[in-house]
């Protein structure tokens, strides 16, 4: 099947989706850039988000991603999945292993643990990671999505 945000492609429906299956992830790099913007953005005036001389000095290893911009990737791949007519009901278990630090590339991660139509819904659990060169720095948590049905 297409990828859904492609124009022209169409929308991923629950009939298309089945347990096992795998989001085609999404992989950015984290450049210092990135995360300056983002703490900006997001008003994270947080010090070890932006300034890795603090971060170090306050026993991270280097300036390192908030917790916002790495739930914000999690959205962007499970956005990119179900497409516009998705819903993002709940992302559950976000839970930081590790710091995810500047200069990594990142690469969030899932797949279909369930699905079922719930109260007249049609909800798929997928099942979330990150990694930062290869190094599993977020998760696993899982979310819950809804999906337009055929007619």
């Amino acid at each position: 099947m297409p990828e859904p945000n492609v124009p022209g492609s169409g929308q991923r429906r629950f009939e298309d989706v089945a347990v096992g299956d795998r989001l085609p992830g999404l992989t950015l790099p984290l450049p210092v850039h990135r995360l300056v913007m983002a703490a900006g953005a997001g008003r994270e005036f947080t010090a070890t988000h932006h300034n890795d001389a603090y971060a170090r000095a306050n026993g991270a290893p280097s300036m390192y991603a908030s917790a916002i911009l790495l739930q914000g990737m999690w959205e962007r791949a499970l956005r990119d999945y179900i497409g516009l007519e998705g819903t993002i009901q709940a992302i559950r278990n976000f839970r930081m292993a590790r710091f995810t630090p500047a200069g990594a590339l990142v690469r969030v991660e899932g797949g279909v643990v369930a699905k079922e139509r719930r109260a007249g819904r049609a909800v798929v659990e997928i099942e979330l990671r990150t990694t930062a060169d290869g190094v599993l720095t977020v998760g696993p948590g899982l979310a819950e999505v809804t999906l337009p049905e055929r007619p």
